[in-house]
């Protein structure tokens, strides 16, 4: 425990913004894992439905998992543990989910951005949304949930330990049987609401014919779907076949919010296109 996060305060004193996905949340977390030569930092928000986790990476040093690292893990340990079962992830996702899914056998699922659509799915095996929200265990609480999640994490490191692996050993196992995959969301701030349908009206009128060099192949209108799932106000781009993004306004602020997947051979490949997206993502959205 951090001493000086251990008693409950409201106040929440010792950071800017109790959410551990905010930058500088897990600052003491991470001093503690380093005065104390820990292994893994576990950190969940206020209300505990989110986990989130930190690690000793060799090239980097101590980092945040992303959402989708996270989902991976605990993807593929759950899938090595069941024999039949259903594996489910929000549209905004990392698709490496569903590769899992599909090498061990099982059903996978996707839904629309929440856990009031996880957790619709009958007979849920595990379930994810990137912004940190695991349901580990649906028959005990069918919803995300950041204290089993925790607790599952923990274990898993423990028996990869016994192996003599770290979680990123895992993750490395998922990379180089399904291809490096690359996440990361672009947020832009609005000044008003009504910007939402002025920049989602423009993008569908005139939608763009290359990003970054990179030659968009195909479009999915959210709002007319064709997989099944609802009408959401959002559109899908593909860029071949290892590039995918997905643009939709915040269902609760005055944001447009960008969702990049990039799928390379290894993470140096993948950050020089994710690099490459970024800037004209930005003016996109703007």
């Amino acid at each position: 425990l951090v001493d000086a996060q251990a008693y409950p305060d409201p106040d929440f004193p010792t950071v800017a913004f109790p959410n551990p996905e905010e930058p500088g949340a897990i600052d003491l977390a991470l001093e503690t894992a380093r005065a104390c030569d820990a292994d893994l930092v576990i950190a969940n928000d206020p209300d505990a439905d989110r986990c989130a986790a930190a690690v000793n990476d060799p090239v980097t040093g101590w980092r945040m998992l992303r959402g989708d690292e996270l989902g991976a893990i605990f993807g593929e340990i759950i899938a090595r543990q069941s024999k039949t079962g259903i594996l489910a992830n929000s549209i905004v996702s990392s698709t490496i989910l569903s590769k899992i899914a599909k090498h061990y056998n099982l059903e996978f699922k996707q839904t629309l951005t929440g856990f009031k659509w996880l957790s619709k799915i009958d007979g849920l095996t595990f379930g994810y949304e990137e912004a940190i929200g695991y349901a580990v265990d649906s028959i005990t609480v069918n919803d995300k949930d950041g204290i089993s999640a925790a607790i599952k994490l923990v274990q898993i490191a423990t028996d990869l330990a016994a192996q003599g692996k770290t979680l990123l050993d895992l993750l490395d196992e998922i990379w180089l049987r399904h291809g490096f995959h690359a996440t990361e969301q672009i947020s832009i701030r609005l000044t008003d609401l009504s910007q939402v349908g002025t920049i989602m009206g423009r993008l569908r009128k005139n939608s763009p014919a290359v990003i970054a060099g990179h030659r968009v192949t195909s479009i999915d209108d959210l709002l007319k779907p064709t997989d099944g799932l609802p009408s959401t106000d959002g559109l899908r781009i593909w860029l071949g076949g290892t590039i995918r993004i997905i643009i939709r306004p915040s269902g609760t602020e005055a944001k447009m919010k960008c969702y990049i997947e990039v799928i390379e051979k290894d993470s140096a490949r993948a950050q020089v296109v994710l690099n490459q997206l970024r800037a004209p993502l930005k003016e996109l959205l703007s």
